[in-house]
This record gives structure tokens, C-alpha cells and sequence, in this order.
């Protein structure tokens, strides 16, 4: 999929994510802005009501969860779904109409978090894999080939602004092929924090 066919929101090479702290939060929600530091969108947590009174009684790994990324004129440009899950997070990426575009696949993998960003058939794009203490990713291809990071690495006025644990950025490299889907690339990447908290 080429960018030129992306929602505008996917043009970017540079994401910093901010989560909206709130008191008895059930939903998680978050800011993105782009290198500039202009918001260019947020990401929402969807939560039924039911939902958030069963989450009192049962443990919230096994909960469903989608996941909104509405751009700067809160139309939603991609969706995360994960359905009810028992052992490893198995979630699909949806476009703006709803089609399954990827989807995000946990691995095992002995004390460090290992996911896979699979295409709309299920073959493995890229993994997202590195420590989770130190909250430092490497996104790769296949062929071990950078496409990108996640970090908590912070540059200009940035570096003022963000200094809490849940405030992260996600990067593209410039030479990220192509024919690589973006869009499963970026949507998985920056709802990282949710998925890793939610797999806890």
C-alpha cells in the first residue's frame, strides 16, 4: 500500500504519544502530535458499559478492547480490535471503512515482549520486539531491516513536556519500503502501551 493512498494522519515519520491521565479511568485514551508538537489526532478506547462494571469483577487480560485513531477532524482513520482472550493477544487493524488492513500477533518469548504486525492475510510484516522495562522497540522487517522505533527518547521541546512513563514516541524511517503497509505498521506501533498493559 503506498502512502498516496493513506489517510493523511499515516503521512508522518515522527509520533509522539501522550496518555490522558484520568482518575477511575475505565477507558484508556491518548494524544498524538507529530515533530512540530501540533496534535494531529488521538487514540480512544471504546469500553461498553457492561463491559466496565464486569471489569470490577474480572480480570481485564481477558477483556475485549477496540481502539479508535480519529485524525485532526475526529474522523476515524484506523481501528484496533482485539476480541475475549485467554493466553495471547491475537488483534486486528482496520481501515477507516472497517476492512481488516493487519492485525498484531503477541509471541512468547522469555521475559521481553516479542509482537508480530501481520498483513490483511496473516503473514508476518514486521515484528515490534525489545525491553519493556526500558520501553525501547525496534520495529523490523522480515529480513531484520529497521523500519522503525519505539522509545522514550525526546528531542527539543519535547524533551520538557514528556517526562512521565506514559508518554512515548514512535518513529518511521524514512526508507521504509513501499509496499510495506504503513497503516498496520504506525497503528500497531503506537497502540503498543495499551496492548503491552492490557497483556500484563
Amino acid at each position: 500500500m503506498g502512502q498516496t493512498k493513506l489517510p493523511e494522519f499515516f503521512h508522518c515519520d515522527d509520533y509522539f504519544i501522550d496518555e490522558k491521565v484520568g482518575l477511575l479511568k475505565f477507558a484508556n485514551a491518548y494524544k498524538v502530535f507529530n515533530q512540530d508538537g501540533q496534535q494531529i489526532g488521538n487514540i480512544r478506547q471504546e469500553v461498553p458499559l457492561l463491559h466496565k462494571f464486569l471489569r470490577l469483577l474480572l480480570d481485564k487480560r481477558i477483556f475485549p478492547f477496540t481502539l479508535n485513531i480519529v485524525d485532526a477532524n475526529e474522523q476515524v482513520v484506523a481501528s484496533i480490535h482485539r476480541g475475549w482472550t485467554f493466553w495471547m493477544s491475537k488483534i486486528e487493524i482496520r481501515d477507516m471503512n472497517g476492512v481488516v488492513v493487519g492485525g498484531i500477533k503477541q509471541k512468547f518469548k522469555f521475559m521481553k515482549p516479542l509482537f508480530h504486525i501481520l498483513d490483511a492475510n496473516g503473514a508476518v510484516l514486521a515484528e515490534i520486539k525489545g525491553d519493556w522495562k526500558a520501553w525501547n522497540f525496534q520495529i523490523v522487517d522480515t529480513a531484520e531491516r529497521e523500519l522503525g522505533a519505539i522509545t522514550k527518547k525526546w528531542a527539543g521541546a519535547f524533551k520538557e513536556v514528556f517526562t512521565t512513563a506514559d508518554k512515548y514516541r514512535v518513529t518511521i524511517a524514512k526508507e521504509c519500503p513501499e509496499d510495506i503497509n504503513k497503516m498496520a505498521i504506525v497503528a500497531g506501533a503506537i497502540t503498543i502501551d495499551m496492548v503491552l498493559k492490557e497483556s500484563k
